[in-house]
């Protein structure tokens, strides 16, 4: 092909610094193409509201934990008592 030779990028013509995409070398043109591509499917994704686009899924709702027959955790032994717990004849002091 008689436009290997031609570089991947080239200076803007527009009188800016800038560097685009240079049609004339194969690399060049695969870029572009490439490049539309990529902007079309991300057009597309954004319209059906799909892939990084789609909405979070809707929470589950708030459910509490099975109450058991012992709601609150026993003290160990020697500990303190509950409020509201009877003691045991053995910790009973007094008349």
């Amino acid at each position: 092909m008689e436009n290997d030779d031609e570089p991947v990028f080239k200076r803007s013509t527009w009188g800016t610094n800038r560097y685009v995409y240079n049609p004339n070398n194969p690399v060049g043109l695969a870029l572009i193409v490439i490049s539309l591509i990529f902007a079309v499917m991300m057009m597309v994704l954004m319209q059906k509201h799909a892939g990084p686009f789609a909405p979070p899924p809707d929470p589950t709702p708030w459910s509490p934990p099975p109450l058991d027959d012992e709601p609150w955790p026993t003290p160990a032994p020697g500990g303190t008592p509950r409020v509201g717990d009877t003691p045991s004849p053995a910790q009973q002091t007094g008349p």
